[in-house]
């Protein structure tokens, strides 16, 4: 997908849950960070050549560190994120410059995807297609979540988990099979 498929994917995600495009584009600070973060990789993708590269990523740590401190939401430009990426909710989402997540995933409030473990075990996360993380959780580590998980809330997940889980819990554990379906 170009630039402009991807922002009209989260846009339509965005309007899915509900509001118009007034609301959504001026009033929803999820979608700012995540317009903000479409435009930002863009460029660290796109820009090679070393003057130009180091002015205009400047100048996207600069429009980063501004959205960061409005939203409260931390997006480094060299996460790779897939399509219909939502946002829900204001405010202490980190997601570390390594991390990947894939299509069509739901991220709630409070919720951190960093770097964890010793050894060979060091990493950030991958987060495949249709995952639901639930408020305050932490997904952290070298770790594959499946396709389809759905992590509750206040969850610390440390650990890799199967498609279509649902996990919970400090350590996470799964509770049952039924997946992500009807969250997102």
């Amino acid at each position: 997908m170009n630039l402009f498929q991807l922002i009209r994917s989260d846009y339509n995600k965005h309007k899915k849950y509900g509001g118009h495009f007034f609301g959504i584009v001026f009033l929803t600070q999820g979608f700012w960070a995540v317009f903000q973060y479409r435009i930002s990789h863009f460029i660290y993708l796109k820009v090679s050549w070393q003057p130009f590269r180091f002015l205009s990523l400047l100048l996207m740590l600069f429009w980063q560190k501004i959205i960061e401190i409005t939203t409260g939401i931390s997006i480094p430009a060299s996460s790779k994120i897939g399509h219909s990426f939502y946002i829900g909710h204001f405010g202490n989402i980190i997601i570390n410059s390594n991390a990947i997540i894939g299509n069509n995933c739901n991220i709630s409030q409070g919720v951190t995807i960093g770097i964890s473990g010793r050894g060979e075990k060091r990493g950030t996360p991958i987060i495949e297609d249709d995952v639901y993380i639930g408020a305050n959780a932490v997904v952290s580590g070298k770790i594959t979540i499946g396709k389809g998980v759905l992590i509750g809330a206040c969850s610390l997940v440390n650990s890799s988990f199967p498609d279509q889980s649902v996990v919970l819990g400090v350590p996470a554990v799964i509770i049952s099979q039924k997946g992500s379906n009807g969250y997102i």
